[in-house]
């Protein structure tokens, strides 16, 4: 299959399916709004999936159509760069569930001819991969080089290596766990309900009227966001200081940076994203437990794994702590699988892995040429 060589093409598709789901039910068709870069070899042996995370897209290295920003993972994906798109063929699509393109909350449901709405089944992390498995065998990739996530984009990178063993050779999870713990899926309950208790969601019913519930989405956004960062960071970041005032206005508007950056991350949030679609991708990380289909020991999902794996955490991410990464090393050490785990430092909390780290990007070039001759 000879690819376009322009950098950044944004596909999509649409798969008849059906779609098994975890749920019971299924999705037919299933579509699909992609990014591709770089050019897909004679044997179709140089392609690397990119898994992006909860509130990410598929723009992962060219510029947000809605926001005009640059990719979320630029500093990962590109020529000359770590994931090197002069080497490999990119793939990143919008997970389903996702309001960027492909099916979810938002697209027709075509029995109505209608938004989906809640009437969107429920999805989990299996089921989007299995998913993107259809949309390789689309794109007639059999095999990937390496499957590349960090968050939830690790939750499918790993999930992947456990459903696909065979189509993987290289898996490469940051700041990430195996299953979502009590205290995240606490933390998103919250944001479910500060979305569900605004009038405007009415239930999930709000695309005909173009006034979406987006005071809620905004206090839920706010929520998540002081989870990606770290005490430290947001010390060193904002401290105490006030906001554009000398003294304190004992009211209620926002006398704190630190409260000003937070509305501005809610108020901004929603120009990009769907309410319905926050609900349905968070549930999926909620049930997310790798071990729970392996009689709940995690190294069975990995049992025979030729897959080579790579991980990387971070000190002061608190929201999927380096406990977690070594959770599953433990477990593919347990398998007998080829791991290399790394803990890097940095003050910024989970949002580590979206910034500027070179000791992660380093960690990353290395770990994927080592594969390129095998």
């Amino acid at each position: 299959m000879n690819e376009d060589t322009r950098f950044g093409l944004d596909r999509k598709v649409r798969l008849l399916g059906p779609l098994p789901l975890d749920s019971g039910a299924s999705l037919a068709p299933v579509e699909f709004a992609y990014e591709t870069y770089g050019t897909l070899n004679a044997d179709a042996s140089n392609a690397i999936l990119i898994c992006h995370a909860l509130t990410g897209d598929q723009y992962v290295a060219s510029q947000h159509p809605i926001t005009g920003k640059d990719g979320w993972w630029v500093r990962m994906v590109g020529p000359g760069k770590p994931v090197d798109t002069d080497r490999h063929f990119v793939i990143c699509a919008n997970v389903i569930g996702s309001c960027l393109g492909s099916s979810g909350p938002a697209t027709i449901n075509p029995a109505t001819d209608k938004p989906w709405g809640m009437d969107f089944p429920v999805l989990t992390i299996a089921d989007m991969v299995r998913a993107q498995a259809m949309l390789l065998d689309h794109l007639g990739i059999e095999r990937l080089h390496a499957v590349v996530g960090g968050s939830m984009g690790g939750m499918q990178a790993v999930s992947w290596a456990a459903l696909y063993p065979e189509r993987v050779r290289s898996a490469v999870i940051i700041a990430s766990a195996a299953r979502h713990s009590a205290q995240n899926i606490a933390f998103h309950e919250v944001g479910r309900q500060a979305i569900m208790a605004d009038p405007r969601w009415r239930g999930g019913a709000y695309y005909d009227d173009d006034d979406p519930p987006s005071s809620g989405l905004a206090v839920a956004r706010m929520a998540a966001h002081i989870t990606y960062l770290s005490e430290a960071g947001l010390t060193e970041k904002f401290g105490r200081r006030l906001q554009d005032r000398e003294a304190k206005t004992f009211g209620f508007d926002a006398d704190f940076q630190v409260e000003s950056y937070l509305r501005h991350q809610g108020i901004s949030f929603v120009d990009r994203f769907d309410a319905n679609s926050y609900l349905y991708i968070t549930r999926a990380m909620d049930y997310f437990d790798l071990a729970e289909a392996h009689g709940g020991v995690l190294a069975n999902a990995f049992a025979g794994s030729k897959t080579r794996f790579c991980l990387i955490s971070f000190d002061t991410d608190w929201l999927y702590p380096t406990s977690e990464s070594r959770t599953i090393v433990h477990a593919l050490n347990a398998a007998g699988a080829e791991v290399s785990f790394m803990e890097l430092s940095s003050p910024f909390g989970h949002d580590s892995f979206l910034l500027e780290n070179p000791e992660m990007n380093r960690i990353v070039d290395g770990f994927l040429k080592a594969g390129e001759g095998r």
